[in-house]
């Protein structure tokens, strides 16, 4: 849910104010440059094209997936994802995989508690396994990995970008500081690259280009 809406005509001074507040940031800079060249979002929302890319980004990291909604049960299960949602969320529970640690993968929910699609939300809280903070600051990691992979994948990222409220107060340096100081972190951890790519990215776009030589 946006905060507070930032509309068409004073997106491009919103873009170009923060944009200066990561001057000297260049990891930073690479990163959100990539999402900005999302705006305007005029190549479709949330289209089967969409929605396709981000199971097959989910195949390519050996997450399974159903083809169902996650009513009367979870997003993640433990085991998969359920990809009959907005392409925007398939693309953030990759992200979630990503972040989450390697003995949280197989939990409901990542143990992070239920999140907004889960209904089962009682069996997901018995999994919770980090605390409020904790799960509020990989929600942010998470949050900024999948609109990075959304860039990647040339899907309105800077959509997600605003929804997430990363532009929240852009005139304020400090919410510039908030983002260098996850995008920096997601390359400590290994997630994203110098250029701020998700550092799997790469690979993925091989893959794809190897998949459309063969037919």
């Amino acid at each position: 849910m946006i905060l507070t809406p930032i509309s068409a005509d004073v997106m491009p001074q919103a873009l170009a104010r923060f944009e200066e507040h990561l001057c000297g940031h260049p990891l930073a800079l690479a990163a959100f440059r990539r999402i900005a060249a999302t705006w305007p979002p005029d190549r479709g929302v949330d289209t089967p094209e969409q929605r396709a890319a981000g199971v097959a980004l989910a195949h390519a990291h050996g997450i399974g997936t159903l083809d169902e909604k996650p009513a009367e049960s979870f997003m993640w299960d433990g085991k998969v994802i359920r990809t009959d949602v907005e392409a925007t969320v398939i693309v953030h529970e990759v992200a979630h995989w990503l972040c989450a640690a390697p003995e949280r993968r197989h939990l409901l929910d990542f143990g992070l508690g239920p999140g907004p699609e889960t209904t089962l939300r009682k069996e997901a809280r018995v999994q919770q396994k980090l605390t409020f903070q904790e799960c509020m600051h990989e929600e942010a990691q998470t949050s900024l990995l999948g609109i990075l992979w959304e860039a990647e994948l040339d899907q309105p990222a800077i959509l997600a970008f605003l929804e997430q409220n990363w532009m929240e107060a852009w005139e304020r340096r400090s919410t510039a500081d908030w983002f260098i100081g996850h995008v920096q972190e997601l390359h400590d951890r290994g997630l994203v690259d110098a250029e701020g790519r998700p550092t799997t990215a790469r690979a993925w776009a091989d893959a794809q280009r190897t998949e459309a030589a063969h037919g």
